[in-house]
């Protein structure tokens, strides 16, 4: 059972948002803030070790992205760095920030208009992670060097990247993704099972997944390491396979590539 704090500026929005919450049977209670600092006000007393006997007495915020002052990413990244914080969901009418919101271990991102059906998912995600990390607890009287952080998303969360499918969102393991094709300020995922459109620009994806093993080969693309099965020079041109696509290399991005293609395989 969950106890959840529902920000939003806009009050239609955050009433619809709080009625859909109080109608989930597995929500205890949910209340309402209209500001980043009401927020951080609210989730500060609720985290008091006074406020429920165990301090914590809130397990879910429930955060618009685009609000007066502070965003909703500005107040994950203050809650980030609270000792045991509760989970985040994002609830925003904006694509654009998946990349950054799931960066900061949301456990999901939900998009306006906010249905039932999908509200709901996001609370049974929230229930699965908060269940797991009480299961994980030691018992009354361990020692406390040994206890875990708290509440949190599953570390896979941070190698993932969600894809919305038909108004239903998927979580694509970033490690299953072979190459990244821009196109605009879209992106295309390509996987051996198909492929899959993002509103985030390559650039930003190129500096947040550099850490996954993803290189810039040419200005449209951005290929995992590990996935090239061939690097070609021809006729001074320079391609890599990858799969079943050949893909240019930029001059500009040939020394390098090659330069890591050698690392990589001498590790």
């Amino acid at each position: 059972m969950l106890r959840a704090l529902a920000v939003d500026d806009e009050r239609p929005a955050l009433e619809e948002l709080l009625y859909l919450l109080r109608s989930d049977h597995r929500i205890t209670s949910a209340e309402g803030a209209t500001d980043a600092t009401g927020a951080l006000r609210r989730i500060t007393a609720a985290l008091d070790p006074g406020a429920d006997g165990e301090g914590g007495g809130l397990d879910v915020v429930f955060l618009d992205i685009h609000m007066a002052g502070l965003t909703g990413l500005d107040v994950a990244r203050v809650l980030a760095r609270f000792a045991r914080p509760p989970l985040i969901v994002f609830v925003t009418a904006h694509e654009g920030f998946a990349v950054q919101a799931f960066d900061l271990k949301a456990v999901d991102y939900v998009l306006k208009p906010v249905r039932r059906e999908r509200l709901a998912e996001a609370v049974r995600r929230v229930c699965d992670q908060v269940r797991a990390a009480r299961d994980t607890r030691p018992p009354e009287g361990a020692p406390h060097a040994a206890a875990p952080a708290g509440p949190g998303p599953v570390q896979s969360s941070a190698a993932q990247i969600p894809v919305e499918l038909g108004g239903v969102t998927r979580f694509i393991p970033i490690d299953s993704i072979a190459y990244v094709e821009a196109q605009g300020d879209y992106a295309r995922l390509h996987t051996a099972d198909g492929s899959h459109l993002v509103r985030v620009p390559l650039s930003a994806l190129e500096e947040r997944w550099a850490v996954h093993g993803f290189v810039r080969i040419h200005r449209s693309h951005l290929v995992a390491l590990a996935r090239i099965d061939e690097l070609r020079l021809d006729a001074g041109a320079t391609t890599v396979r990858v799969g079943t696509a050949e893909l240019a290399v930029s001059r500009r991005h040939a020394r390098q590539l090659r330069d890591l293609l050698m690392r990589h395989a001498g590790g």
